[in-house]
């Protein structure tokens, strides 16, 4: 059944119920992903997936129910367990089926063709050829890894509103293992392309990055100014986003509740959530509520500017919801998330950054992050390793110690923050940025 046709037999059902406000969540995926072990694929998958949620207001409260299965036999029965779950739900959520807001922005998505299956498989065994290539100490447990995705999401309701969205993302890793003299190192890197000519430098940054961690000593337990990699900041931004969100900041599970407008990081300190990034390949227009996305700063000169809200959220705290009720699928309730959530680059190099550490720890890599941080109170403890530096040049490799801090005072404690602001890949619309960071007088607990 398309999509027109399932629209009218759900509408159709629902006025036949006597249901006056109702909502049509729709999405349609189809992925391919190929990875390599040795000269082989070592893997390969190929998707197609899809749904619809219909959504329902009955006595003030919201049912949902959904279903992969779209049939008219199914959407009729849909409304019905829809209605009968808004019935037998237990919750003081506002039940909101948005009427839609006054205007709508322009996504800006660079063009994608989904690749088939055959040029995903060539790509991925490309790419391990060329990272074993880059030096003969790479060997076994190295991977190359190609995936490509496109999603389409409509919603409709019974107020009129009718958007539609769809984008495609694809992206490459290469995890690369090399042994020498019976020392075993690895190194992951990602990018966000496909094609051989763009790849060409993945390898080399792998493999190099590996080689680099050869003779890493440990380091002495004590307190050192430490710059984060943007790599590890995104790590840690992402660990720790959801502190941001106004609902758990409503279920005190976050302790930026009731901070809106306090200082709650140093002054150089700006973050920013872009639902329409210029260059994202995952980029949205309205949330899966149908509420207008724009971007937004949370964190503006170390002050907090704003929670992320979802509408029953804002309804709740008596503001105008943010556009961060997002739904990652039509099976997926809402949630809120952000999109292109980055903290803005500074006006310094790394190198800057090192001279002005003199000497400390230059962190590359944490180990185990989610599972070693507490979202709540903000503390992590984390195996980490990296690099020294010494007189202001980053030198010599560093591991097994642990980096030890506060999620909410390191915001606070940031000193500088560089120019070099990268991107991670996108998680459905969100995706994660940052620059390197440089805090002072940081736990390190090491030998």
């Amino acid at each position: 059944m398309d999509f027109e046709n399932l629209k009218k037999s759900l509408f159709d059902a629902a006025k036949s119920a006597g249901l006056e406000e109702y909502e049509i969540f729709y999405t349609a995926d189809s992925s391919v992903s190929a990875e390599t072990l040795k000269d082989e694929i070592s893997a390969f998958a190929y998707g197609v997936s899809g749904g619809v949620c219909f959504r329902c207001v009955v006595d003030g409260r919201m049912g949902a129910a959904s279903s992969e299965l779209l049939t008219e036999e199914e959407m009729q029965a849909l409304v019905a367990r829809a209605v009968s779950n808004a019935k037998n739900i237990e919750s003081d959520d506002p039940a909101v089926i948005f009427e839609g807001s006054e205007s709508y922005g322009k996504t800006d998505m660079p063009e994608f063709s989904m690749p088939d299956a055959a040029k995903v498989k060539k790509g991925a065994l490309e790419l391990q050829r060329r990272t074993y290539a880059e030096s003969e100490l790479v060997t076994e447990g190295t991977q190359s890894y190609i995936f490509a995705g496109e999603s389409e999401m409509r919603l409709v309701n019974s107020h009129g509103l009718d958007l539609s969205n769809k984008y495609g993302v694809h992206g490459a890793y290469v995890q690369a293992v090399v042994n020498r003299d019976g020392e075993s190192e690895e190194n992951f890197e990602a990018c966000g392309e496909i094609e051989p000519d763009k790849l060409s430098e993945l390898p080399a940054v792998a493999v190099k990055g590996a080689i680099a961690k050869f003779g890493a000593q440990g380091v002495e337990t004590g307190k050192y100014d430490v710059i984060f990699s943007a790599k590890q900041t995104r790590a840690l931004l992402s660990t720790f986003s959801p502190i941001f969100s106004a609902r758990n900041a409503q279920l005190g599970l976050s302790l930026l509740r009731g901070k809106e407008g306090e200082m709650i990081a140093a002054d150089c300190i700006s973050l920013v959530d872009d639902p329409m990034r210029e260059g994202c390949m995952a980029q949205t227009s309205f949330d899966g509520e149908g509420v207008a996305t724009y971007k937004k700063s949370v964190i503006e000169g170390g002050v907090l500017k704003t929670l992320l809200y979802d509408i029953a959220t804002a309804k709740k705290a008596g503001v105008e919801p943010t556009g961060n009720g997002q739904r990652s699928s039509y099976a997926e309730p809402v949630n809120i998330a952000p999109y292109s959530f980055y903290l803005e680059a500074g006006d310094k190099t790394l190198d800057e950054l090192a001279a002005t550490v003199g000497n400390g720890i230059y962190i590359t890599a944490m180990k185990g992050l989610h599972a070693g941080a507490d979202a709540v109170t903000g503390d992590f403890s984390i195996d980490s390793e990296g690099f020294r530096i010494r007189d202001g040049r980053i030198c010599e490799a560093v591991k097994s110690f642990t980096v030890a801090g506060n999620f909410f005072e390191l915001l606070k404690n940031i000193e500088a923050v560089s120019s070099g602001l990268s991107f991670g890949l996108p998680s459905g619309f969100t995706t994660f940025g940052a620059p390197e960071i440089l805090v002072r007088d940081m736990s390190i607990a090491g030998k």
